[in-house]
């Protein structure tokens, strides 16, 4: 039985990555800037042991990763900038390593080692070199585009509309996965520390082209739904970062070796896009906005 320091615990990643460990019978340290929050309540209903820490408090972050085996770790440029999330990443990295860590889990973003030129893609990578210089055994996972997207923001707002509003052509092919997913494979490669020790590999559990998610989503959500390609331009407009990660996208892609993911490790129970869409709430998310109604 390990005892697992989770870094984002009241986020999707790291919310994902401590129920999956809870529910193998591991211990979890789940470490959040919002202990009082109601998904803090939530993890310490599942049995974590729910502590404050915050990356630019490193006496906070020794209290919480002392007496741990382990350590996931997630890092976001959104809420800050890229910098901060490479100057926090190395501050929990320093804090792993001072703690002796058996092994630490970073999770970061498919293609992030490949000089996307994708600036949240980049920092994560700063991050990755990093990790490579402490003694401490690592592991990389790198998920592809997340599903859960789908649900929220300007998606969800096109759904109640009708429209798969997305900033990609309708035939180019682009893997996803969702973060219940991420969280399984990270649990497994936690628990298998030996095998995974070193290595860095990307994560995916699904290949649609954004034709056939309209598809899907139309199927699970009762409506006709189609894809409508949003300009880069008009992206760019918002954030200049998504535009150059979703210019990656339609111009390289990402690939990565779904089938090969399904067959050596069938124990996650990977999700097809079609799994996730029906395993939503459709009717509450869709429902019409305050200012729409």
């Amino acid at each position: 039985m390990l005892t697992v320091a989770v870094t984002g615990a009241t986020g999707a990643q790291g919310g994902a990555t401590a129920r999956a460990l809870l529910a193998a019978g591991h211990h979890v340290r789940a470490l959040t800037r919002r202990p009082d929050s109601p998904a803090a309540d939530a993890l310490r209903g599942l049995g974590a042991d729910v502590r404050h820490a915050g990356f630019d408090d490193r006496a906070s972050l020794d209290a919480a990763l002392s007496g741990t085996d382990s350590l996931f770790a997630v890092t976001t440029p959104f809420g800050t900038d890229t910098t901060t999330e490479t100057r926090q990443g190395k501050a929990l990295v320093d804090a792993a390593a001072a703690a002796r860590l058996r092994h630490i889990v970073l999770t970061s973003a498919a293609h992030a080692d490949r000089g996307t030129a994708v600036p949240h893609y980049e920092s994560k990578c700063l991050i990755e070199q990093y990790l490579h210089t402490t003694d401490v055994p690592w592991t990389v996972i790198a998920p592809a585009a997340f599903m859960d997207n789908y649900a929220s923001g300007w998606t969800l707002d096109g759904l109640r509309d009708n429209t798969f509003a997305w900033p990609m052509p309708a035939d180019r092919p682009l893997t996803l996965i969702p973060v219940a997913d991420i969280g399984a494979f990270a649990a497994l490669v936690l628990q298998r520390r030996d095998e995974f020790t070193g290595r860095r590999i990307d994560i995916a559990s699904d290949e649609c082209t954004p034709s056939q998610i309209a598809e899907i989503l139309a199927a699970a959500t009762d409506r006709r739904i189609a894809h409508q390609e949003v300009p880069l331009a008009h992206v760019r407009t918002r954030s200049a970062d998504l535009a150059a990660m979703f210019e990656y996208f339609t111009t390289v892609g990402l690939d990565v070796d779904v089938a090969g993911l399904r067959r050596d490790y069938p124990e996650v129970g990977w999700h097809s896009f079609a799994d996730w869409a029906a395993g939503q709430e459709w009717p509450v998310l869709l429902a019409p906005t305050p200012a729409n109604q």
